[in-house]
């Protein structure tokens, strides 16, 4: 990977100094203004109200002309306020906005002014918060003169309801420990013989009785293709036990693990099928191809008894007979690189805990408005410019202003807007996922979502112009100068659309497209897909660009504007054909506008090797996916309801991520119906229980002939507010465990049951075992994986009941802790066993099998709050 920016500080500065008299920016990682932000209400008629307070304690007087603010905030539109404020929010583009003095203001050293703002939308995360916040000074002819981080920062905690829901219609109840209790109510601690033995649950599973001891005077025996399969399994065993097991390939050892791929020789005759047999004869895995017997090597894993990873047992495995294959070909997970960038040690931690769970696709989204994050040859602004992000004098720079807490400076630590994979990184990778069965999927978003594709060829097309190249210069830029069109995407950005008719964009497209297949060819693989985005053009984009106009004027079959982007598309797939290359895409690509304006499917791709990923099942069309099914499109499944893991896991204001579409905990991926999905959304957005039985609406249902169609699915994990190796781990776990059940397992009864209350008593009950048993023992293996991942550990649910505070766990098996003098609770506290009496403040924390701990709570009296 590469962290340095040293061109885009040059670029940046010489963009800067053209406007500013050849004056470099002096910049500070500290400031002497202090600042705080506090949510004052989501229930006013058109949006929500804040507060900013400012306290000046430079020598420097803060007046109406030298300095403004900037920082990163969920983006929403602002609108005026009732009353004149000394300064005013206003938004520049994406989540950059900036605060402007008015005229008149004054702030001395030592004095604070109060400035309020309303925006639409709500906020109810300290996620949402002004994040990357820093002053730029200016000098009295509005030069640019010096940058500071705001450092001296505090958020006013949300307590109240008008700032813990999401405005007055918002059916989800505020955050507290007494609402934990009651969801978690219907579940129990099971005893460890009625957990599922194997997560993801396989085809046919059957105990025997009797154990086999596996010791290291085991031998391992293999044929060579498997030596990878074998590596990572020998590993893995030292990992658990401590211990080295002896590898012998080409030989069939008659006590041991003995690993082979025999396609006549397992029940599930399926590609990724296996047999796994444990008997007094050893450990015998027989893969109907290779991804089988690594598949039956993971299944083998899972079966190690939780006590081995705290070091207190041998490995005792249990006489069993296992015939397994996937309900689904297609299990993938969509991760977002370019929002926020993650380290290539980072994905490598994702991809094996992808295979651990018999996931075998990985989306690796490298290029988006915020950042492009692998190096394309022969186009270095890709990386030199579109791979990093910092302070500019405007959004028209040809370089990428902060996004997402960035903050000013390109370089900083523990910021994660600069990054990317060098070509041999990416590889890497490539070999990485391909030795655990993993599919790396390329991308490039186009036409929209391409911000940072198009300043990075506008830097290109300023250096080639100053240098007397045009025609070069012009071999790639992605917009048209003359375009004069207005619009504004979904993350609020001005300029993130590509003009479609320049014969340039199309050079651009499969330069990058060739790229990344000598990459994979180098990697001695093959690239037969190729995910092109499509997704979110916003609505205005090539309404006025002549350009556009003119191509319309041509081609009178095109009749809107938005239908340029399938006449993109188009072109596309046709050339991805003669590569051999499948395309897929965002739902957007299957769509199209009638002649009334109204977005339709588009039956002219069906058939053509696209596949569009579907993740609208709440909004305005939540039959779409069955839709495009039973025209004839492969589909695959992203549900927004079940599978967007950047969703937080509930409303607490503490519990990071988005929520424009509810909340996703680890339950909603595992309890998903693919071919009956109104089964499984059980809540509107807003928190409303939807009842599909008795709905009125004519919601397609899906054909029993297209099921086919219906080639797997995808969770997604978009990085807007994930800032880390930690926190996208966070975010990933439990909830992967949940969706790999999904994805591989077979169908579930409740999935087809009619009755919505039975389904529903199904649902829990079912549940209730995987619950218990990603608590007993799923975490525990994942404390000791690769020393150890960073996943999710609920906090305690409580309540007070005639006197006395009882607690529970989302997750039974894990243990809660609980102090009554108003101290931490450790693991050295009482184990909550039964209700306490309400005599005085308990705090209650929750500790899993290797320590892990979740947030605290607080219970007080009568009163119940979370710290």
């Amino acid at each position: 990977m590469k962290y340095r920016w040293s061109y885009l500080w040059v670029v940046t500065v010489f963009l800067m100094s053209c406007s500013q008299g050849n004056k470099e920016l002096s910049k500070s990682e500290t400031s002497g203004v202090a600042m705080k932000w506090e949510l004052l209400s989501n229930f006013t008629d058109s949006g929500y109200t804040a507060r900013i307070r400012l306290i000046n304690k430079n020598d420097q007087a803060l007046t109406d002309k030298n300095w403004k603010i900037f920082f990163s905030i969920a983006p929403s539109p602002v609108i005026p306020t009732e009353k004149p404020q000394p300064a005013s929010l206003e938004h520049i583009n994406g989540d950059w906005f900036r605060l402007l003095p008015n005229t008149g203001f004054a702030l001395a050293k030592g004095d604070s002014v109060d400035i309020e703002y309303k925006a639409t939308g709500y906020v109810i995360k300290n996620t949402d918060q002004p994040l990357g916040i820093y002053i730029v000074f200016y000098d009295d002819k509005g030069n640019e003169e010096r940058i500071e981080e705001i450092n001296d920062y505090t958020l006013i905690p949300f307590t109240r309801k008008e700032q813990l829901l999401r405005g007055k219609g918002d059916m989800e109840l505020p955050a507290s420990p007494e609402k934990t209790y009651r969801e978690n109510a219907s579940l129990s601690l099971l005893p460890a013989s009625q957990l599922l033995p194997i997560i993801p649950s396989p085809v046919h599973f059957e105990k025997q009785k009797g154990e086999y001891a596996l010791t290291s005077t085991a031998v391992i025996s293999f044929p060579k293709e498997l030596s990878d399969e074998v590596a990572i399994l020998a590993g893995r065993l030292k990992e658990i036990s401590g211990q080295l097991f002896t590898l012998k390939a080409e030989e069939n050892a008659e006590d041991g693990i003995m690993i082979s791929i025999d396609s006549n020789a397992v029940k599930e005759k399926r590609p990724e099928g296996y047999r796994l047999l444990i008997s007094d004869k050893g450990v015998r895995i027989t893969g109907y191809d290779a991804a089988g017997a690594f598949y039956g090597i993971q299944s083998l894993l899972s079966l190690i008894p939780s006590g081995v990873y705290s070091g207190n047992a041998d490995i005792h495995l249990p006489y069993i007979m296992v015939d397994d294959a996937p309900r689904f070909r297609f299990r993938s997970l969509h991760v977002d690189v370019s929002r926020n960038f993650q380290t290539k040690e980072n994905i490598f931690r994702i991809l094996d805990v992808l295979a651990k769970y018999k996931i075998n696709h990985m989306l690796l989204y490298t290029s988006e408005d915020e950042g492009w994050r692998v190096e394309i040859p022969g186009l270095p602004e890709l990386t030199e410019v579109g791979a990093h992000r910092e302070h500019v004098s405007g959004k028209e720079a040809a370089a990428l202003h902060p996004a997402y807490g960035s903050g000013p400076f390109a370089s900083e630590k523990g910021k994660y807007g600069s990054g990317y994979y060098t070509r041999n990184d990416f590889i890497e990778i490539l070999k990485y996922a391909k030795q655990r069965h993993i599919n790396i999927i390329p991308e490039l978003n186009f036409p929209g979502h391409a911000r940072a594709a198009i300043k990075s060829m506008e830097a290109r097309y300023q250096r080639l112009m100053k240098e007397g190249k045009e025609k070069e210069a012009n071999e790639y830029r992605l917009v048209d100068p003359e375009d004069k069109s207005v619009y504004m995407s979904a993350q609020m950005y001005t300029d993130n659309v590509v003009d479609v008719t320049r014969e340039s964009a199309y050079h651009f497209y499969f330069k990058v497209v060739d790229e990344f297949e000598k990459m994979y060819k180098d990697a001695g693989l093959p690239m037969p897909v190729f995910h092109a985005g499509g997704d979110e053009v916003a609505d205005g984009a090539w309404s006025k660009s002549p350009n556009a106009l003119a191509l319309m004027a041509k081609h009178p079959e095109i009749k809107n504007p938005k239908n340029l982007q399938a006449y993109f598309f188009r072109r596309l797939v046709d050339e991805m054909a003669k590569r051999k290359i499948e395309v897929h895409g965002w739902e957007e690509v299957a769509l199209m506008k009638d002649e009334a304006g109204k977005t339709v499917p588009n039956p002219e791709f069906a058939g053509k090797h696209v596949v569009p990923y579907i993740w609208n099942n709440m909004f305005d069309y939540p039959d779409l996916g069955y839709k495009l099914a039973n025209e004839g499109y492969n589909i695959v499944l992203c549900n927004v309801s079940n599978f967007y893991f950047d969703l937080a896991y509930n409303n607490d204001p503490a519990e990071p991520g988005l929520y424009w579409a509810g909340f996703i905990d680890t339950k909603n991926a595992w309890a998903f119906a693919p071919y009956n999905m109104f089964n499984t959304t059980l809540t509107s957005s807003m928190g409303a229980p939807l009842d599909w039985d008795k709905s009125s609406s004519p919601w397609e249902q899906l054909k029993p002939e297209a099921r086919k169609n219906v080639i797997g699915l995808e969770a997604q994990l978009w990085s807007e507010t994930i800032k880390g190796r930690d926190m996208i781990e966070y975010y990933m776990l439990p909830k992967l465990i949940g969706f790999a059940e999904s994805a591989w397992s077979p169908e579930r009864k409740w999935e087809t049951e009619s009755n919505h209350v039975l389904r529903l008593k199904e649902i829990d009950a079912g549940w209730n075992r995987f619950a218990n048993t990603i608590a007993q023992k799923e975490l525990p293996s994942l404390a000791k994986m690769n020393n150890g991942y960073s996943y999710r550990v609920p906090p305690a649910g409580a309540i007070i009941e005639n006197g006395m505070v009882k607690a529970n766990v989302a997750l039974p098996g894990i243990s809660i802790h609980f102090s009554t003098n108003e101290s931490e609770p450790t693991l050295d506290s009482p184990v909550y066993e039964a209700p306490v009496p309400a005599t005085s403040t308990i705090r209650f924390k929750t500790f899993d099998a290797a320590g892990r701990s979740g947030r605290t709570i607080t219970v007080q009296g009568s009163t119940q709050k979370l710290n």
